[in-house]
């Protein structure tokens, strides 16, 4: 019994080093967001069973949600260019706590739909800022193991936020209004106080093979024509839309589907849970099984596990059978998000992260836009029955279109992530292109990137040119 106890240790100790305190803080915050994350997972049920409203205005609402998140994912990217990571972080939180707890005291249908927007808008403004630092502090080999822990702290919080939810919305969902802008408030505490601004200055010089320029050259400027003009990144973002359209179901119709099938908020918390409880189960072991294969297969795999996962919802006439359908989506969910983010940072130059990850949040946030329009009218006239058929086939159609991208990109499907020294060869191939190259390549000329031997005491804040107060 000592040796497999021994050999979880060391793997768990092994799956934590090395990474900067930086990337510790930015964590917790993330951690302590999660843990309040009650009002988009709930806001479902609280319009169709607490307020009565029909499944199309629930979907309408849900859209308004996601077009605020669409309207906030492109001046989010060129802010956290522009302004910085942490200004732009901690505008987006504290307009979050202020617009959720507004969003609990709405009574009147067009000011919870008018709200609701601005607080998708105001959630989702966060999400660039936060991955863009995150390629800036963390070396490039250790980037997909911190992705994936981060994304294990996101489900951390959301396992315990779900089930807590659940019971505090028996007396009453004011409290979950209230609730999660406490906490966004303390994550913007802990941005304010312990994570300095990571943006590189921009007379840093890109590294021999980013997107920015050649070795030891002035960055290039990077728009968002650019990003656009980028069709192998922009190819990523169209399947990463599918996908996310398929993800974001579980929190509109799925919901909407149980209470049809007289099943209450406390039984959607429990099956919503399995989800969390099994990204923080398996998302560390997984992503140590997975981090030097191939993306391809990966990516193929993850879509056809998320497809078919929705898919047997259903099937779905019990909790049980919720739960497990929720299981099969979501190990497509756990092997995805680390792979898909490691593709997205490589794909994104040094000087241009902030955009390019704008744009990759704006396929997450177009999702939210459709998806509960496309989700609540779609079992409005037709069941729910051919809503998850559908979510089966947009896996299939993802799977293929992730099989056809990465067999045409020679060296995408090797597991660059074996070393640096791979992700280097990797990204050599494609130099010449667009603004598609790696950013990850810059071994050590990115600033504010920090190896794992770095001092965490030194960081990037200090050079004058990335303060907040630099100048646009």
């Amino acid at each position: 019994m000592s040796a497999p106890i021994a050999g979880l240790r060391r793997a768990a100790v092994e799956s934590v080093s090395g990474l900067p305190r930086q990337f510790w803080w930015l964590w917790t915050s993330t951690l302590i967001n999660r843990l309040g994350a009650f009002v988009a997972t709930f806001l479902a049920l609280y319009l169709t069973v607490e307020r009565g409203y029909s499944a199309s205005y629930a979907g309408l609402v849900g859209a308004l949600y996601g077009l605020g998140g669409v309207i906030s994912s492109i001046g989010a990217g060129v802010l956290t260019d522009r302004l910085g990571r942490r200004p732009t972080m901690l505008i987006a939180q504290l307009s979050t706590a202020a617009s959720v707890a507004l969003l609990g005291f709405m009574e009147h249908p067009v000011a919870i739909a008018a709200v609701a927007g601005v607080v998708g808008m105001a959630t989702n403004a966060s999400r660039p800022a936060v991955q863009a630092m995150m390629a800036d502090i963390v070396a490039p080999e250790d980037r997909v193991r911190a992705f994936s822990l981060n994304y294990w702290a996101i489900n951390l919080g959301f396992a315990i936020s779900s089930t807590a939810a659940g019971l505090i919305a028996q007396h009453g969902y004011l409290a979950l209004f209230l609730g999660e802008s406490t906490l966004v408030l303390a994550c913007a505490l802990v941005v304010f106080f312990k994570l300095p601004e990571s943006r590189p200055a921009a007379s840093t010089p890109a590294g021999p093979e980013d997107a920015d320029g050649g070795s030891g050259s002035a960055p290039a400027a990077v728009s968002m024509l650019t990003v656009l003009r980028d069709g192998r990144f922009m190819t990523v973002v169209g399947l990463n839309l599918l996908l996310a359209l398929l993800f974001q179901q579980a929190y509109v119709s799925m919901p909407v589907s149980m209470g049809q099938d007289g099943f209450s908020s406390v039984d959607f918390g429990m099956v919503v849970a399995v989800n969390g409880v099994l990204v923080v189960l398996l998302q560390i072991p997984v992503t140590r099984f997975i981090e030097h294969r191939s993306p391809a297969m990966l990516l193929v795999g993850s879509a056809l596990l998320a497809g078919y996962g929705f898919g047997l919802t259903a099937l779905a006439g019990s909790v049980a059978m919720y739960a497990v359908a929720v299981a099969v989506w979501t190990l497509g969910e756990i092997i995805n998000s680390p792979t898909q983010m490691g593709l997205v940072v490589r794909l994104s130059p040094l000087h241009g992260r902030g955009r390019y990850q704008g744009m990759y949040a704006l396929s997450w946030s177009i999702a939210s836009l459709t998806a509960p329009l496309l989700g609540g009218t779609v079992i409005d006239h037709y069941g729910a029955d051919a809503l998850w058929a559908g979510c089966a086939a947009i896996g299939t159609v993802a799977a293929v279109g992730y099989g056809l991208l990465l067999r045409s990109l020679p060296g995408r499907t090797a597991a660059v992530a074996a070393s640096p020294q791979g992700a280097d060869a990797e990204s050599s191939q494609g130099t010449e292109s667009s603004q598609g190259a790696d950013a990850e390549s810059s071994q050590g000329t990115d600033a504010g990137t920090s190896s794992p031997s770095a001092s965490p005491s030194v960081s990037p804040s200090t050079s004058p040119s990335s303060s907040p107060s630099a100048s646009v």
